[in-house]
């Protein structure tokens, strides 16, 4: 299998293959796309500073050079590269990857803020063809095109020249990408104009965007799920201002809104309440990326989980998250483990770990979930919970007793001569639950079943159950703009922290005594 990457000008489109074939391709043979990719990626980057140093022309043409470069290519965090994405920033070429580099995403994960991950002209190409891929798969699913005969909604985050270096363009990622979108989704699909969309102020931003597609027929919506919900709030109340009506829907106002194509956050924590607002079911289409890459998406609506994009400039490794087990290639992974993930990219990241924890579904075709952030998870008595666990315990909890979920934060309660260790669920509700003890208790009783940690304490009475904080409307957004320089599309409420720092300024906000 040969794999070529685009060329730093190549801006044709559509690409020799089509997104669909792409995708038909890696799931016939998986294993040897990844290796082609990992090929093209030392032969491309060989006369780079890191491609002599770490030899990859020998790499390449190496007979297996999986395991040639899991020996010569330690793991390596965001450090590893700062000295060298500063001299990438000032115009020096050829360091991590061929070329100078005109563009930079400043991360904003919760356990990354303030990193600036170079974004080379092939990635931003084919992040174009991931997206593209999407939305094919989405009318290829349901064999309806009816979605493309609306306008497409998305929020983009903001971007600016740089200050600092003239001539290369930073900010989000989302924003960074929108420059590559197709020039005939931007033209005909998309429903605000650019100049709205890069507004600097995000709260004018989406009074701006409301006002802009009131009266449109909107049938697509592209953007990060919690942002959503502050959307939909300021749409409906804006339509019943302008028109006097008292709409409570979404869909009273867009009634052909079709499908909503999610990424950014996990959309797991906020599916149940979008449907409310928009007034009954709608399709999703989740995928999941970072300023790094784009890794998965869901190629079916009907489907819970995704599948795995191998021909996406990135070459993966994993390797178990408890240590259990060596890092590995795509073919080594298991199902049911939660993995660290580590990528090598047509940007020049190398065996770079960017944070997350996944765990496959299926190995035939690929197909994964996010489990959550390494440090997405509560330690501190060993009881050992993870991100992935506590949200599904919510939405057990909600499910059982009817409530609905803005935002939340969990972290550890304090231990005193007469209280137990335990957790404090700091819950933001959009629908209070019809009993608290029972959704306390309907989460204590998720936990308890999928935990084999928790289920010890508790069973041996050294843990107590879930304390439940209700925190009032609007708190949590209210934290992010006392807490960041700017609020934008991928502003990021941290889900879990054993210290109590956020957690007291979320209940000092809402008026809850601390």
């Amino acid at each position: 299998m040969s794999i070529r990457f685009p060329k730093a000008d190549e801006t044709r489109w559509p690409p020799a293959l089509s997104p669909l074939t792409v995708i038909r391709e890696f799931k016939e043979n998986p294993v040897g796309t990844q290796v082609a990719v990992l090929r093209e990626l030392m032969r491309t980057a060989s006369q780079t500073e890191w491609g002599k140093k770490y030899q990859f022309r020998e790499i390449a043409k190496a007979s297996d050079p999986v395991s040639l470069y899991r020996e010569r290519m330690p793991i390596h965090s965001y450090e590893a590269f700062r000295s060298d994405i500063e001299r990438i920033r000032r115009g020096e070429r050829d360091i991590i990857w061929p070329g100078e580099f005109k563009h930079f995403a400043v991360s904003s994960g919760t356990a990354s803020a303030g990193k600036i991950i170079p974004l080379s002209t092939q990635m931003l190409n084919i992040n174009r063809r991931f997206t593209l891929a999407v939305a094919l798969s989405y009318f290829e699913a349901t064999a309806d095109p009816t979605f493309f005969m609306g306008k497409l909604l998305s929020i983009p985050g903001r971007i600016e020249e740089d200050p600092l270096h003239p001539g290369t363009m930073i900010g989000e990622v989302s924003g960074l990408q929108f420059l590559f979108a197709p020039w005939a989704i931007k033209k005909f699909l998309q429903a605000v104009p650019q100049e709205i969309l890069f507004l600097p102020n995000w709260e004018m931003k989406l009074d701006a965007m409301v006002e802009h597609t009131l009266n449109m027929d909107i049938r697509a919506i592209a953007m990060v799920p919690s942002w959503a919900i502050v959307l939909f709030k300021k749409l409906i109340a804006a339509h019943n201002n302008a028109t006097g009506n008292r709409a409570t829907t979404v869909r009273e106002i867009w009634p052909n809104l079709q499908v909503f194509f999610s990424g950014g956050v996990a959309l797991s924590s906020y599916r149940a309440l979008l449907e409310q607002q928009v007034g009954g079911p709608l399709d999703f289409m989740e995928s999941y990326g970072a300023s790094e890459g784009y890794i998965s998406f869901q190629d079916d609506p009907q489907a819970s989980d995704m599948l795995v994009h191998l021909n996406s400039g990135v070459y993966f490794e994993f390797e178990p998250v408890d240590g259990s087990g060596p890092r590995v290639s795509i073919e080594g992974v298991e199902t049911g483990i939660r993995y660290r993930i580590y990528v090598s990219t047509c940007s020049g990241l190398w065996g770079y770990e960017i944070g997350d924890v996944v765990k496959f579904t299926s190995t035939k075709p690929y197909r994964m979930l996010v489990a959550g952030r390494t440090n997405e998870m509560l330690d501190k008595y060993g009881e050992a919970v993870y991100g992935d666990e506590a949200r599904a315990a919510l939405g057990k909890a909600c499910e059982s007793t009817h409530a609905r979920i803005a935002n939340f934060h969990i972290t550890s309660l304090p231990v005193s001569s007469t209280d137990l260790p335990g957790h404090e669920w700091l819950i933001e509700f959009e629908s209070e639950p019809n009993d608290v003890a029972a959704f306390a208790q309907a989460i204590d009783r998720h936990l308890q079943e999928v935990n084999r940690h928790y289920v010890i304490r508790r069973e041996a009475g050294a843990f107590q159950s879930p304390s439940i904080s209700s925190l009032r409307a609007g708190t949590f957004h209210e934290w992010l703009k006392s807490t960041k320089k700017t609020v934008s599309a991928q502003t990021k409420v941290p889900r879990m922290n054993e210290e109590r720092e956020i957690a007291n300024a979320l209940l000092k906000i809402s008026g809850n005594n601390t």
